[in-house]
């Protein structure tokens, strides 16, 4: 179907890695200010914490608008790592701030490239994520008689009704995949009337 996985809610690990605790929070942004105002709120949440660095992809997975910052670590080691890892974990309008609190032990750039990467990983591995559809919705008309039939054509082809109203006939707002549009619609074409396509 037309779309991609998103977080479905505010995920969040943590782990010690060489003394240091570290914290991942994942959360879904549909903008780059969404994705400022949830570094901020997290800031502020840990902000007695040594670094708060954040990376993320605000459109489609890999797309943009994307960002990262390594919040006072060595430049490269931190946002860059994370930013990596949501560029190709398949999920979309997402966003990552690994919190560390410093554990007296120094990583090296090589230990907190594996750390705040690493961290970012499990985090997207095990986050909830939901179906976010981009398929336009299309509205049309049926009769009563024609209802069971059509919805059953329309499980079949995996579309989903948006809206129902009920008077002399019925009218359905729906949204389906592009490749299952012309099938769906060559099934049930006689049945239906096309309103319009929103």
């Amino acid at each position: 179907m037309d779309g991609y996985k998103v977080p479905a809610d505010r995920h969040r690990i943590e782990e010690k890695i060489g003394g240091s605790l570290f914290i991942a929070t994942c959360e879904r942004v549909t903008s780059a200010d969404e994705a400022r105002l949830f570094v901020e709120a997290m800031k502020r949440e840990f902000r007695d914490a040594t670094h708060n660095c954040h990376a993320f992809v605000a459109g489609p997975p890999g797309g943009s608008p994307s960002g990262m910052n390594d919040d006072g670590e060595p430049k490269g080691t931190a946002g860059a790592s994370m930013h990596q890892v949501l560029l190709h974990c398949g999920i979309g309008e997402v966003a990552v701030v690994v919190t560390r609190y410093y554990g007296g032990t120094k990583l090296g750039t090589g230990g907190l490239v594996r750390a705040y990467g690493g961290m970012t990983k499990k985090c997207v591995e095990t986050l909830p994520t939901c179906f976010f559809s981009t398929a336009r919705p299309i509205t049309f008309t049926a009769a009563y008689g024609h209802l069971a039939t059509v919805k059953h054509h329309l499980e079949k082809y995996e579309g989903e009704i948006l809206e129902e109203c009920f008077t002399d006939r019925v009218t359905l707002t729906i949204r389906i995949a592009s490749t299952n549009e012309e099938p769906f619609f060559k099934k049930v074409g006689r049945m239906v009337v096309v309103l319009d396509e929103k």
